[in-house]
């Protein structure tokens, strides 16, 4: 039989059922930081609802939780621990001239 011909076949894996990350007795709010601190990455951004297997729903309003709890300083607005910074190369600083063009 021609392997172009072959008709398609589904592999028959056996998948295991992930748990929702939120259960239903959990309060979305800015003041609940072990539920609101699973979704926000190491560098303090909140994560994409994909990674986090969210409702879009459940993403808005823990969207909203993280941007109260940062206001309010529950939360950092960046985690600058394990980011490394690049030194500063120093520019030249010279002042600019204009250079005129005339018109004959």
């Amino acid at each position: 039989m021609d392997k172009s011909k072959r008709p398609l076949l589904k592999s028959k894996r056996s998948f295991r059922r992930r748990l929702p990350p939120i259960q239903s007795g959990d309060r979305i709010d800015y003041r609940n930081m072990s539920l609101i601190s699973r979704f926000i990455s190491e560098q303090g951004k909140i994560l994409s609802r994909r990674v986090n297997r969210l409702t879009l729903k459940q993403q808005r309003l823990i969207t909203i939780a993280i941007k109260q709890a940062r206001i309010l300083s529950l939360l950092p607005f960046l985690n600058n621990k394990n980011v490394e910074r690049k030194e500063s190369i120093p520019r030249p600083t010279r002042l600019r001239t204009r250079t005129r063009t005339r018109n004959n």
